[in-house]
């Protein structure tokens, strides 16, 4: 068995990293993508190894010779290779490709090196190596049977995305015995170049064999192996995540992403805190079959989109704003605030990161995360401050806050001339929703109330970036109203807004079932020894350790299972380990518990 290795490109779309390099030379975790892969071949007991090189082949050659690799290495150098493409590469090794079986790859991959035993360890002699279609995957698509026959091999360019569910994409590393590429695939690849040119593609000719007779190679599935093909940064920067070392590095590195978690189509997200019930699978194809015109046209201003928010939830379109998200409107409320703000910590940190007079701590830690009306009162009464925010249910520890006690907190701020910023953001998680002071006749009570809630959490569509802010306070919300963008939230979500009425029925099942959800979850994760969980009114748990592992330790283990959960530690910073765990659907939850109960 030799290998093959075509590595003659410029790779363009990598900018400066390619400049005085070939793109097989870019470095992922400080080690050349070349490196990787003869170090991975080096071990498999090969023949030779043979590399078509081409640009900037002088330092790749080099490189290479410099590395003490013991299996054979044998250079072809394609001098055109700025006017051809890989089917001309191959086609200068096509007296090597009949000697002997081959593992043919390109050296734009980094792979695990399982991949390459997968190939080896199979008694079929010819394969192409597949993993199920994936949204970041781009290039060459196979169609494969259950007896692994492949039916159709499909060019990136002619894709039809409707269909992804049935490709699967070639991981450009192949098997190929020396028959078939004597008797076979040289043959056709002469004929083929001849007649087209060698401007083509390799995977083109092998489409034409498999039309031929389909019976000459089969697909070899991955499950799970980790590969990536780098083509651009945007690759290189997931491939240094998926291949580090070190997995609590791995771990924090992908938690600095704040989201774009859709690039990792495997992982579960217990992180981010979103309602799994909603949108319904009707509503998302209303928004499908609006996808096109929504894509293509602009969003409404802000005068149209305040009517849709007034609309949703019933208060006056003076006394309401719509962002980009509640964070949008938290930044631009305290940027407008004067003084000093009360904090609850710990708590959602886009709160005290934003306030330009400073802040003023309520350290719920010295009550294991529970206060009530009355000690935030003391304590704020001995520290004045100008405004003070509240999140109920709070975020990290899920404490919630009856009406009565908001009635409470409200007369006090009241009397006091204190701001109150109310983050509902998870308040229609509760048991009992009564607490929401979102109501003309509470703001006209407290007109120094001040209203958050992120759609986004509650109405599960992150992506949309959607949230509102509402007020008897008319003079801030026009000043709010000016300062964010016209356009501050796309067609997307303004058809969201939209629709939304038609959906309130299907939104108040899917609060049901997540506070059932929850109440089955509490009981199962109290049941897991060394993690001690505190009760919610949210849709998440924060859970302390109590058997010494470290949180960001156990983070970093669940993530090898592709689970994402989040480490408080740092955050809660009192010596003690803790995690927040979102509440999914009973599928995701059981897993999340059996995957915990295997690690504390």
């Amino acid at each position: 068995m030799q290998a093959i290795i075509l590595a003659a490109g410029m790779g363009k779309r990598l900018g400066q990293l390619t400049r005085d390099n070939t793109k097989c030379m870019v470095e992922v975790g400080g080690v050349r993508l070349v490196e990787r892969v003869l170090r991975i071949l080096d071990k498999k007991g090969l023949s030779r190894i043979i590399m078509v090189v081409g640009y900037q082949y002088e330092n790749l050659m080099a490189f290479v010779n410099e590395l003490d690799i013991s299996t054979p290495i044998e250079f072809i150098i394609n001098d055109v290779y700025d006017k051809t493409n890989n089917i001309f590469s191959l086609a200068l090794a096509k007296e090597q490709l009949g000697c002997e079986d081959t593992l043919l790859l390109e050296s734009d991959l980094i792979f695990e090196e399982s991949v390459i035993d997968l190939l080896l360890e199979d008694e079929r002699d010819t394969l192409v190596l597949v993993d199920k279609f994936e949204n970041w995957m781009d290039g060459t698509c196979v169609v494969v049977d259950e007896e692994d026959n492949i039916l159709d091999f499909i060019p990136g360019k002619l894709l039809k995305y409707s269909e992804k569910e049935q490709y699967y994409k070639t991981a450009n590393i192949y098997k190929l015995s020396a028959d078939f590429s004597r008797n076979v695939y040289v043959p056709f690849l002469e004929a083929y170049a001849r007649v087209m040119g060698n401007n083509e593609y390799y995977e083109t000719v092998i489409k034409l064999i498999l039309t031929l007779d389909k019976n000459t190679m089969k697909a070899k599935r991955l499950h799970g192996e980790q590969w990536y093909e780098i083509d651009d940064v945007q690759d290189l920067d997931i491939a240094e995540l998926l291949f580090l070392k070190d997995d609590v590095e791995r771990y924090h590195t992908l938690t600095s992403r704040y989201g774009g978690y859709w690039r990792f189509p495997h992982l579960k997200d217990y992180c981010y805190l979103v309602n799994p019930y909603f949108p319904t699978e009707r509503m998302m194809n209303e928004m499908t079959s609006n996808f096109d015109v929504l894509v293509r046209q602009y969003p409404s201003g802000m005068r149209v989109n305040s009517l849709l928010a007034a609309k949703s939830f019933s208060v006056s379109e003076e006394h309401i704003v719509i962002g980009n998200g509640a964070a949008e409107l938290i930044k631009e409320l305290l940027a407008e605030l004067e003084g000093t703000v009360g904090v609850i910590s710990p708590t959602f940190e886009e709160y005290p990161h934003r306030c330009n007079g400073g802040y003023v701590v309520y350290d719920s830690r010295e009550h294991d995360f529970s206060y009530d009306v009355d000690s935030l009162c003391s304590y704020f009464t001995e520290h004045p401050v100008s405004s003070m925010v509240l999140i109920n249910p709070d975020n990290p520890s899920g404490h919630y806050l009856d009406k009565k006690e908001i009635r409470k907190l409200l007369d006090w701020c009241k009397s006091n001339g204190t701001a109150l910023i109310l983050d509902e953001s998870f308040l229609d998680f509760a048991d009992d929703t009564s607490a929401s002071m979102l109501s003309e006749r509470m703001m006209k009570k407290y007109p120094k109330l001040y209203l958050v809630k992120s759609i986004s959490k509650s109405y599960g569509v992150p992506g949309l970036r959607l949230g509102i802010l509402a007020s008897y306070d008319e003079k801030m919300i026009a000043v709010l109203k000016k300062k964010v963008a016209i356009w501050n939230i796309n067609s997307l979500g303004e058809f969201f807004m939209q629709i939304l009425d038609k959906y309130k029925a299907d939104y108040k099942q899917s609060l049901v079932w997540l506070r059932e959800e929850r109440a089955l979850f509490y009981q199962e994760l109290c049941k897991i020894k060394g993690l001690k969980v505190y009760p919610s009114a949210a849709n998440y748990f924060m859970c302390e350790l109590t058997n010494g592992k470290r949180s960001e330790a156990l983070a970093a283990e669940l993530l090898k299972d592709n689970i994402l959960i989040k480490d408080l530690s740092g955050k809660i910073d009192n010596g003690k380990q803790y995690i927040r765990i979102a509440i999914r659907d009973r599928e995701d939850n059981e897993k999340l518990q059996r995957a915990l109960a295997k690690r504390l």
